[in-house]
């Protein structure tokens, strides 16, 4: 079935909250259908994600045509007990140096630069 991703079982390090973020972080104006294709979710996990975020104030969006831009509050804390007084800019910072080591080929050329 096209658009669905391919199934995942047990546990994983990251939630599906943190994923979508960490994309939202990396393109701003990046479609649900993007997001959702990059986090390997259906676009309406995508969407109540985006919900989720927006109604406790770690995002919001604007219309930029037909689409949105989205904007993430840096300060915002993370919500666990365990991670409090950490914001949200300094798990994006982990994700995003991952993002940048992973988009690098092995001649050590940064794809994302390459392309552009």
């Amino acid at each position: 079935m096209d658009g669905v991703p391919e199934p995942h079982t047990g546990w994983t390090f990251l939630t599906n909250h943190a994923r979508v973020l960490a994309a939202i972080a990396d393109d701003h104006t990046a479609r649900i259908r993007d997001i959702a294709a990059h986090c390997r979710l259906t676009d309406r996990a995508v969407q109540k994600i985006i919900a989720d975020l927006e109604q406790d104030g770690y995002l919001s969006h604007t219309k930029e045509g037909r689409g949105n831009a989205y904007e993430i509050d840096p300060s915002k804390v993370l919500r666990h007990p365990a991670e409090s007084g950490l914001a949200v800019a300094s798990l994006l910072s982990l994700l995003a140096r991952d993002e940048a080591d992973r988009a690098k080929p092995s001649g050590g050329e940064d794809r994302r630069h390459a392309t552009a």
